[in-house]
């Protein structure tokens, strides 16, 4: 799983509370993380490949918004092979592990071993975090219509930049002025865990608040569409809110154990003695925790790609063919090189002036599928309810 708690125990002269956890059944752990990451990592994949039965149709250019889900999935990917990679070794090389606890040890690898894997799984699930705001930020301004593929470039600068950034100048500061005398005080520890949670708290406290605004403003623009709000609009606009809805309760479960646990740990390091029997329950508390993010941490994976694009079936198509894939957006239109992608295959013989005439309902048709993408019941309702599909 991923918690700070990593990079602290890479501290020969690590704290008592990060000790308690790290120590209890290390075996254990170690195989509920590997179970719980392959399980993920293997559905993962297996959601994002082409299915049998699905129909060949041209693959269309993927939106900035499918192109952030997608990311979000690599994330999620990468961090889980760490985690698998990191405890495969402690559970088969348990005397290499243990060469991390020797103060002033003369073998650097273990150290080296210990603090580099911690910082994969750390960034590669903080780049996710910031990834998914991005898609929270993206979603607002594709309503608003001010947002497009171009704007993948600043998502792309904002979020790897700020992810390495806070990740090294966290660990920096950990580890500073070398990592034999890390942990020495909370001065070394308190920024290094700022740095990781804030990305997670940022996701917890503005998504909502931007989901929220976001679903609003569909709403008006599946009144202002045609001037009614008919029952196909409502049910899109309904499932627009329950596919955000789905995408913060899987973040809301999968790490709102972590944030339990750092409390309750936090909570012990302030006790001179940990190991005081008033303090057995809050002891055993996050110790469950501890086991219970290694069980969801990893499954965060799996989790949303059922959010994203609802359970996709196990008829995987492994031959390459020119076919739209359950990542690719559904927004973009196959009749010639339109400005303004359509959601539905228009006849390419529609006459131009009809073309001007819908050229607000098609901006709006564009931002309402890229919303719904993956939903296939919500296009075929959008390409139901559009006025030049009315006009056939």
């Amino acid at each position: 799983m991923a918690s700070p708690r990593l990079e602290t125990y890479c501290c020969p002269n690590r704290d008592a509370a990060t000790q308690l956890v790290m120590n209890f059944q290390p075996e254990v752990f170690c195989g509920v993380c590997i179970g719980s990451a392959s399980i993920s990592l293997t559905m993962t994949i297996l959601q994002l490949l082409p299915k049998k039965g699905q129909s060949p149709r041209k693959m269309p250019k993927a939106s900035s918004s499918s192109t952030i889900l997608l990311l979000i999935s690599i994330c999620d990917i990468l961090g889980g092979l760490g985690m698998i990679f990191r405890s495969s070794v402690w559970l088969g090389f348990p005397g290499f592990i243990a060469n991390i606890s020797v103060v002033n040890g003369t073998d650097v690898w273990p150290s080296t071993f210990c603090v580099g894997s911690a910082m994969w799984i750390q960034l590669l699930y903080s780049a996710g975090f910031w990834w998914l705001f991005c898609y929270a930020v993206d979603s607002y301004l594709v309503v608003r219509r001010s947002a497009g593929l171009s704007t993948i470039v600043l998502y792309h600068m904002m979020t790897w930049g700020l992810a390495v950034l806070l990740c090294v100048e966290g660990i920096a500061l950990l580890y500073y002025p070398s990592i034999s005398s890390c942990e020495n005080g909370l001065e070394h520890a308190i920024p290094h865990y700022v740095t990781t949670y804030a990305p997670l708290l940022l996701v917890l406290v503005v998504n909502p608040i931007l989901f929220r605004r976001t679903v609003s403003a569909v709403a008006s623009l599946l009144k202002g569409r045609q001037g009614i709000y008919t029952e196909n609009e409502r049910r899109l606009g309904t499932e627009i809110q329950m596919r955000f809805f789905k995408i913060m309760l899987v973040f809301v479960i999968c790490w709102s154990s972590n944030i339990i646990n750092e409390t309750l740990l936090f909570y012990l390091e302030m006790q001179p003695d940990i190991n005081e029997m008033p303090l057995k329950n809050i002891r055993s508390a996050a110790l469950i925790t501890w086991i219970i993010m290694g069980v969801l941490n990893p499954m965060q994976g799996f989790l949303f790609t059922l959010a994203f694009y609802g359970w996709t079936g196990w008829r995987v198509d492994l031959k390459w063919r020119k076919r739209e894939i359950p990542w690719e957006s559904m927004s973009s239109s196959t009749a010639g090189e339109n400005a303004y992608p359509s959601p539905v295959n228009y006849q390419s013989n529609i006459h131009d002036s009809k073309k001007i005439s819908t050229t607000d309902s098609q901006q709006t048709d564009e931002a309402i599928s890229m919303l719904s993408e993956g939903n296939t019941s919500s296009d075929e309702r959008l390409t139901r309810s559009s006025p030049i599909y009315q006009g056939w």
